[in-house]
């Protein structure tokens, strides 16, 4: 049950990082709940991967290319899913930002639930 409840507090952070960030839209609950799915499995897979080939780089960058690898990961998803554009790099970045403090607030909220 908690593993669908973070699903749906993300998909619902997405939505909030298209109010926030230009450039970054999502046409509605279901376009989120799909883009969050495939952002998390794409993170899961291949995001994994290329974060330990450039761990030197993010230790050179205090981590902040971990963002860039995230916005990576949510430009792939956004020409994957329907009802969920990026347009360009920059708000990808912006967008992996926000979602990533966006996390750290859910994470602390369904792990003293």
């Amino acid at each position: 049950m908690g593993l669908l409840i973070q699903w749906l507090l993300y998909s619902i952070a997405l939505m909030v990082v298209s109010r926030l960030v230009p450039g970054f839209y999502v046409e509605g609950l279901w376009p989120a709940m799909i883009a969050s799915l495939v952002i998390g499995l794409l993170n899961a897979t291949v995001g994994l991967l290329l974060k330990v080939i450039t761990f030197p780089l993010s230790i050179v960058t205090f981590g902040i290319f971990l963002l860039v690898i995230n916005g990576l990961m949510i430009l792939v998803a956004s020409s994957i899913v329907r009802g969920f554009r990026v347009q360009g790099f920059f708000p990808a970045f912006w967008g992996a930002v926000v979602l990533a403090l966006l996390g750290i607030m859910i994470r602390s909220l369904t792990r003293s639930a």
